[in-house]
């Protein structure tokens, strides 16, 4: 099914541009939430008068994304989580945690803006994260993940200076 997007839709097109996509995804998520029409002489003759008023709109989406995304470059956040000893986790941090621990900072993100790239994290390390606030506007931070000390941990040494 051909359609006319009247926004920029990440990984498909840009505002005006004509995409074939399954009729379903027309159906069930472009169309309904305003994000297409079908591609047929009608529709591409209103969508040609609408052009200026859809880019302007089209651009002040893009200007609030950018100031919108300004805070959260060269940010690094910190998740300490439960490792064996060679590193991977007891469980998995998913886009759930990073919302979190991001609102801890003080800065709002909503799930659907997170990405992983590799799927949820299982092991400590280092990773990139990216976050999509506008199909133009991406912003990667670093995520740290770091193993807790658990009791098994303390060496004998820490416990008597502890009992001191």
């Amino acid at each position: 099914m051909e359609v006319i997007l009247l926004e920029a839709v990440h990984n498909l097109g840009k505002l005006g541009d004509t995409v074939k996509v399954k009729p379903g995804y027309a159906r069930n998520h472009l169309i309904p939430y305003g994000k297409a029409v079908p591609a047929n002489e009608e529709n591409i003759k209103k969508f040609e008068a609408r052009r200026a008023e859809l880019e302007k709109i089209a651009a002040e989406h893009l200007a609030a994304a950018q100031k919108r995304a300004e805070p959260f470059k060269n940010l690094e956040i910190t998740l300490t989580c439960k490792a064996q000893e060679a590193g991977k986790l007891f469980g998995s941090i998913g886009v759930r945690e990073i919302v979190d621990a991001i609102t801890a900072k003080g800065l709002t993100v909503e799930k659907s803006e997170v990405t992983l790239p590799d799927g949820p994290i299982r092991s400590t390390g280092e990773y990139n994260i990216v976050l999509i606030f506008h199909s133009d506007v991406k912003v990667k931070i670093k995520l740290n993940v770091k193993s807790e000390e658990t009791a098994d941990d303390v060496t004998t040494d820490e416990m008597e200076k502890g009992e001191e």
